[in-house]
């Protein structure tokens, strides 16, 4: 099949005091009493050839948003390190929660490498106490040892932040103090993190801040944290699988387009091979993808955002968020570098959209996969991201009903065996979607 191809630092104005209602919105949290610990930084790629993921987690992990986005970015923007996904989100679920089924649910299946997002469920919705932070770390840490003793690297997540007071939570409690506390279990993590030198996915931190630049940038009612305050739209999914990428150590370059513009030659690296050449137009077979923030047309009984009808300045799209974490500049960049030309602009077709650029922006770079919404992998992103929301419902049905069946009481192995063979076909599925050609063209101004 052919289709057409060819850090910025969120720095809010935090009030100093302390918000008197609980009516307080994000802009107005008092960093002085949040006190965040400075979160270490993931310096090499903590992933290695062939590993086994697991994605740990409460509800907002069982939402299957951000899992998702990791197991489609794993799947098509690095396919070279052959990743493979489980999702293990649990509604409700605390440490100790996951700490207890961890054995049977999770290291059965041997991971190589997890990542864990408690503290939500874990912060009782309420003011900070010290037999909050000690039961929390108790169990944290009890669950990095697990991992670490199974033979498993692991990346220990923040919860996120809470964007307004969920109907569930102590009516005596203010905004302020939930995140208070959410951001002391933040710090914990921190702390777990170095002590037993594992990685660290900072979620609270820039998704309280690219919600507070929300709320100024584009509407007050714009919910990093969701509409109920707590469960993540696509825009809070994306900053938290952000997060995890990062802390993963992954590093975004996804590929690089060198054109000669007088001798109409094009090189690429790794991952994109050039098969035809006419004019100044390249066929390129590409087995790498970028990442798509939204699809060309909607899915078959799941939802991503559709490009013709995404609106990028909600919180229900992965595009408004992207203006407001660095994701395009550090994890998805696809750059075409043209040199040699003699006009002083060109228009760049990719896909369906064109764009013009100056000389100077060609021969500096441009990032295909930041400047073009429509991105010709659009069609082909759709179809793996399809195939890993059907793997992951199934491994929540797996995990969620069939483990605890009566059938498992009798004989847990015989269901292991028994939904390992149901699940194989549709992680097989995953791997399975073709390579595409795409174009580029370069047209003198």
């Amino acid at each position: 099949m052919r289709l057409p191809l060819f850090s910025l630092s969120l720095l809010a104005a935090w009030s100093v005091s302390a918000a008197p209602t609980n009516e307080v919105r994000l802009k107005d949290l008092s960093l002085e009493k949040l006190q965040p610990a400075k979160a270490p930084a993931t310096t090499h790629l903590l992933l290695q050839k062939g590993d086994r993921l697991a994605i740990c987690g409460d509800s907002i992990t069982e939402q299957k948003m951000y899992s998702r986005i990791m197991e489609d970015y794993l799947t098509m923007c690095v396919p070279e390190l052959e990743v493979t996904v489980r999702q293990y989100g649990w509604s409700g679920e605390r440490a100790p929660g996951f700490l207890a089924r961890m054995t049977n649910d999770c290291l059965r299946f041997k991971p190589t490498i997890a990542t864990t997002c408690y503290g939500m469920n874990d912060h009782e919705y309420r003011a900070y106490e010290d037999k909050i932070g000690q039961t929390y770390r108790e169990n944290s840490h009890a669950i990095i040892l697990a991992f670490k003793a199974a033979g498993a690297r692991v990346v220990q997540g923040s919860p996120g932040c809470v964007g307004k007071l969920p109907g569930w939570g102590k009516s005596t409690t203010t905004l302020e103090e939930m995140d208070v506390n959410l951001c002391k279990l933040r710090n914990i993590g921190i702390e777990l993190a170095e002590q037993e030198h594992v990685a660290f996915a900072d979620v609270f931190w820039p998704m309280l801040t690219a919600g507070v630049e929300a709320q100024k940038r584009y509407s007050p009612e714009y919910a990093i944290a969701g509409g109920d305050g707590v469960h993540p739209n696509w825009a809070g999914q994306t900053v938290m699988a952000y997060a995890f990428l990062k802390g993963l150590g992954l590093k975004g370059d996804l590929g690089t387009f060198n054109v000669d513009l007088g001798r109409k030659r094009m090189k690429t690296s790794s991952g994109h091979e050039v098969v035809s050449t006419e004019g100044t137009s390249w066929t390129v077979r590409s087995s790498r993808y970028a990442f798509c923030p939204c699809v060309p047309a909607p899915q078959k009984n799941v939802t991503y955002p559709v490009c013709s009808t995404d609106d990028s300045k909600k919180d229900n799209s992965i595009r408004s968020v992207l203006t407001l974490i660095p994701f395009n500049e550090q994890l998805n960049r696809l750059t075409l570098i043209a040199k040699g030309g003699k006009a002083r602009s060109y228009r760049v077709t990719w896909g369906t959209e064109s764009r013009s650029y100056s000389s100077r922006q060609l021969a500096d770079g441009i990032n295909l996969a930041a400047d073009f919404v429509n991105s010709p992998f659009g069609e082909a992103f759709s179809r793996v991201d399809e195939a890993v929301i059907a793997k992951q419902a199934f491994e929540t049905k797996q995990i969620k009903q069939d483990f605890r069946s009566a059938e498992a009481k009798a004989d847990m192995e015989k269901v292991v065996a028994r939904t390992e063979k149901e699940r194989e076909p549709l992680a097989q599925a995953i791997k399975l979607i073709p390579q595409y050609i795409r174009f580029c063209s370069l047209v003198f101004n």
